[in-house]
């Protein structure tokens, strides 16, 4: 009886909200790094040569590791075995690591003019770099995030999860933000592509400092439960990874997962160029229209949060959220869409698209699957989304070399390739809009096993 009527510290609300805060502020760093690059596309052509095959292959190398050597399961069972304290804190020297190579290759010139042969296509030895660091970072991000994920459900489990979660993201998405619209007047001011990727470093170091803060407190929790949570971090065994792969649930969340996020962020390194393309917005401004969705989604996804906590429809936010984000692409595909002031409306839209789906989405992961197999069932969930998140950018850039180039154009004096983004975003509808049959197919299974994904998340009473 003594047990039951503890107060434990996730009770505290305000030191509940405040421990958001810290793993928060760890995803804003690790959010800004990773779409440092993504205005920069331009700029990269014109200063250091490379093309579009090679800037795909680099936007694709997040997930190289994660998909190829199965890192994120890896990932996701050390989390269930060794708990969030040590995978997060492995996670965020990986991510240093990561960046810190990649800085290293991108600010010397030296790499521009060496090449390496991978599978009979020479690419720049900077690239081939790059590309390794920020697949090391890949790693690191990813169970950053997963472990992030279990921590929010760890401390808000039958509160205010899905604002909590909705709030999470709203700051990761300011890092987004914030990289797509500094990072170019950034790298202008400085005359180098990598000062921004030096910034992001330093934002690595900080969001590695909350996490550890995080950790004093996670540690102070395990102690006023230290029977329950032993029961509940050993009791994951690798036949738990079986029952998780025979939910039907689970699948439905994954594939949704990896149909929606591939309409979204593999878009997003490409957005930037997109206005330059196609609505003639200039080089060092284009990364400021992109970045309205990620400023939306900081409003709207807690917004959507609490309406999950307190009313439900979960099911419904998703199949929304997928039919506004089809609709986007398709129109970004149509020849008549061609005013930068349209650009604006729609990415308006998607924002608000890109809100519904994860703030509905991760809490009914939490809802489906048990809390001892949570770990292991989201890093399952990102290592398949890794896999759209790798192959989706690779496509649109040996699309647009191979299809898409009608002509050139002159960059601070430097030639560079003019590109046609209509059948890219044709590919970006097609894939968003397999999500929304996916969406549909989930809300009639939830009403079958009766998950309770259409029910409000606080807990009456």
């Amino acid at each position: 009886m003594t047990q039951k009527t503890q107060t434990l510290l996730r009770d505290n609300k305000r030191l509940r909200w405040m421990i958001l805060l810290f793993v928060a502020l760890t995803m804003f760093a690790v959010y800004v790094v990773s779409d440092v690059f993504s205005p920069l596309k331009t700029m990269l052509e014109a200063q250091n040569g490379w093309n579009s095959k090679e800037y795909g292959l680099f936007a694709s190398a997040y997930s190289l590791f994660n998909v190829f050597l199965g890192m994120l399961i890896l990932g996701g069972i050390l989390l269930d075995k060794k708990g969030i304290r040590f995978t997060g804190l492995i996670s965020c020297c990986l991510m240093i690591v990561g960046i810190s190579f990649k800085y290293w290759a991108v600010s010397n010139p030296a790499l521009i003019d060496s090449t390496m042969n991978i599978f009979g296509t020479e690419y720049k030895l900077q690239v081939v770099y790059a590309v390794l660091g920020f697949a090391v970072f890949g790693v690191g991000a990813e169970v950053i995030g997963i472990s992030v994920s279990k921590a929010i459900v760890r401390w808000f489990k039958g509160k205010e999860l899905a604002l909590a979660m909705g709030l999470q993201l709203s700051l990761a998405r300011l890092g987004a933000a914030g990289a797509l619209s500094i990072s170019p007047i950034i790298a202008r001011a400085t005359g180098q592509v990598s000062t921004p990727v030096l910034v992001g470093l330093c934002l690595l170091v900080l969001g590695g400092l909350c996490f550890a803060i995080y950790s004093i407190y996670d540690k102070k929790l395990d102690k006023q439960i230290a029977q329950e949570t032993t029961k509940e971090e050993s009791s994951f065994s690798i036949k738990d990874m079986g029952a998780i792969l025979k939910n039907p649930g689970f699948w439905h969340i994954a594939m949704l997962c990896v149909l929606f996020y591939s309409a979204v962020f593999p878009f997003l390194k490409y957005a930037s160029d997109l206005m330059v393309n196609k609505f003639s917005v200039d080089p060092e401004l284009a990364g400021f229209i992109p970045s309205m969705l990620p400023f939306g989604a900081i409003i709207l996804t807690p917004l959507f949060g609490g309406i999950y906590d307190k009313i439900g429809k979960g099911a419904n936010l998703m199949i929304l959220g997928a039919v506004l984000i089809t609709t986007v692409h398709v129109l970004f595909a149509a020849p008549f869409v061609n005013q930068w002031w349209m650009a604006v409306i729609l990415m308006i839209v998607l924002g608000i698209g890109f809100s519904l789906v994860p703030s509905a989405m991760w809490p009914s992961l939490a809802k489906i699957m048990p809390e001892k197999q949570y770990g292991t069932a989201i890093a399952l969930t990102f290592f398949i989304q890794n896999i759209g998140l790798w192959g989706v950018p690779f496509l649109i850039g040996w699309v647009l070399d191979t299809y898409c180039i009608i002509g050139t154009r002159a960059v601070d004096a430097i030639t560079v390739n003019s590109y046609d983004y209509t059948l890219p975003m044709t590919i970006f509808a097609i894939v968003c809009g397999s999500s929304i049959v996916v969406a549909i197919s989930l809300k009639r299974l939830n009403k079958k096993r009766g998950y309770g994904l259409q029910e409000a998340n606080i807990k009456k009473g």
